[in-house]
Parts: C-alpha cells; structure tokens; sequence
C-alpha cells in the first residue's frame, strides 16, 4: 500500500470513527457533513470528497456498526459449540455491550427505530435491514439447537428470537434511561427464566 492510499484511508477512517460518535450522541438522522467537518478539522468538501452525499455517509457509518457489532457479539460466540451454548454467548455478550453506557456501545437500530418508525425512506430501509439480518442470526442459532436437542422440538423460533429483542431493549432503556445498575442482573434472570421455558427434557441441567 502506497503512502498516499494509506493516508486517504486513515482519513476515512477518522471521518467514520466521528460520525459514529456523532450518531450514537444525537442519531444517524442528525449527521451533517459540516459539523463532521468541523470535529474532524477536515474541510467539508474534504470530507465530501471522501464519503460522498449525506445517505452514503449514513450508509457506511451503518455498514461500520454492524463490523463492530459482529466482532463484539456475533464472532466471539463462534467459538462456542453450535446450539444452545453459541444462543447463550450470543445473548451474554449483547447483553454486557448494552449496558456499557459508551457513546460507542449506543444502539444505532434501536435508537433508529424510534427516530424513523413513522418515516419511509432508504434510512429506514437501510435501518430496518442491519435488525432483520441479526434476528436471522439469532434465529438460525434457535434453529440449530433446536435440530440438536437443546430446545425443544416446537419451540417457535420467531417467537423466541422477538422475547430475546424485547428483554435487550428493555435492558437498553433502564440502563441508558432509568440509569439503574441493577437492570443487568434482572435481564439476566429474566432471560435465564425464558430459556428455560424452551429448554428440551433431555437438555435439562
């Protein structure tokens, strides 16, 4: 890699890196090439150059998260054994990323969520895709162990994967909102008494 790619890629990295910080303070809706500008003391039609208009700036702010989101969550349960114990990491890991209370860990889709549920458009669109495909991961989780004996065989995994979502974004909103400490421990309890309810007779412990 020659010295100038090197340098025009820490540069989008930077710009990235602040509108990452910029969404997850004030929102993805909120993002603007001229404050990205000032905080990166780059010149807007540097930071332009680089990212494009405002939607592909959004866009790979997006495609960013869901890097770091997977390398948080989704990889590191890799490790585990597929069924019942990969589910169990899964959950554990975006549980502790949820209750980190840095910029850095706020929920871009949950926030997201709200900030676009009443308007159509290639943000919603965009938002909407990065939740359905990590519900497809948690169901394709379900899914296995279920075909391997941890769940039982009529567990319905869409049910599931939703009471899963519900518990994290109640998680995210007493400790971001109600600022409780202790809204960890009841997620805790709280999922370990729903999978319990699914667990199969011959994977009880």
């Amino acid at each position: 890699m020659d010295t100038l790619t090197a340098k025009s890629e820490a540069t989008f990295a930077t710009i990235i890196d602040a509108a990452l910080d910029m969404a997850a303070a004030d929102g993805i809706g909120k993002l603007s090439l001229g404050e990205l500008a000032k905080r990166t003391g780059i010149s807007k039609s540097g930071v332009f150059s680089r990212v494009g208009s405002l939607e592909t700036l959004q866009a790979a702010v997006l495609d960013e998260y869901d890097r770091r989101f997977s390398q948080d969550i989704f990889l590191p349960s890799l490790q585990q054994p597929k069924g019942l114990p990969r589910l169990m990491a899964m959950v554990s890991a975006w549980s502790r990323r949820a209750c980190n209370e840095g910029l850095n860990n706020a929920c871009l889709y949950s926030a997201g969520a709200f900030e676009f549920d009443d308007q159509d458009g290639p943000l919603r669109d965009r938002l909407q895709q990065g939740v359905m495909a990590w519900r497809a991961s948690l169901r394709k989780t379900i899914l296995q162990a279920m075909e391997l004996g941890h769940l039982r065989p009529d567990t319905d995994a869409g049910q599931l994967v939703y009471e899963i979502y519900s518990l994290i974004v109640g998680l995210m909103h007493d400790t971001r909102f109600l600022r409780d400490e202790q809204a960890g421990r009841h997620m805790q309890r709280a999922f370990s008494r729903l999978i319990s309810t699914y667990k199969s007779f011959n994977d009880m412990e």
